[in-house]
């Protein structure tokens, strides 16, 4: 006798709330669920629509997965792109690759968290901005180089990333022509 994948359902469990993002999560594990290796096309899924992957969906993504929620958890930990907690309304990315290195990225990484109170992996205080290290932006020749927002930016010394933090947090949304 063979055992039956298990197909399950999220459903409402009588008399409690039921979190609105397992709908989400539904529409996300029905179309990666039975496919091999599709947790990490969920959890991407997941995390690009709710920004991050709640803790508290864990136990349902392991389920509908048939995995414990040791695995996902540790997908998620391996990781550095998945977070679990929702991300800054800014996000400065600075380039750790050998090119920036070579010319000031340490200098300019240690500024940044100085500057932000926070370090690598972690989101300010305020919820303002999040600080990411990044492995290569493409802009060796102009190195040390960041990305604020999805914006790159070349030749970036403290005092240029401070002037583009200040317009981040001046501006809503960000407008990387304001800076230069």
């Amino acid at each position: 006798m063979t055992a039956k994948p298990r197909a399950r359902l999220l459903v409402k469990t009588p008399g409690k709330h039921v979190d609105p993002r397992w709908a989400l999560l539904r529409e996300v594990v029905a179309g990666h669920a039975a496919r091999p290796g599709g947790l990490l096309p969920a959890l991407h899924n997941v995390q690009d629509r709710l920004g991050f992957v709640p803790p508290e969906l864990i136990s349902e993504i392991a389920l509908e997965f048939n995995l414990s929620r040791a695995e996902v958890h540790g997908v998620i930990t391996f990781y550095p792109h998945f977070r679990s907690a929702p991300a800054g309304r800014h996000t400065l990315e600075v380039c750790r690759a050998e090119s920036c290195q070579a010319l000031g990225a340490e200098r300019l990484a240690e500024h940044a968290r100085s500057r932000l109170g926070c370090d690598f992996h972690a989101t300010t205080g305020d919820g303002a901005f999040s600080l990411e290290p990044v492995y290569c932006l493409g802009l060796c020749a102009q190195s040390p180089a960041v990305m604020l927002d999805g914006q790159p930016h070349a030749r970036v010394t403290p005092d240029k990333l401070d002037r583009l933090l200040d317009v981040a947090r001046e501006l809503e949304p960000y407008n990387a022509e304001d800076v230069q």
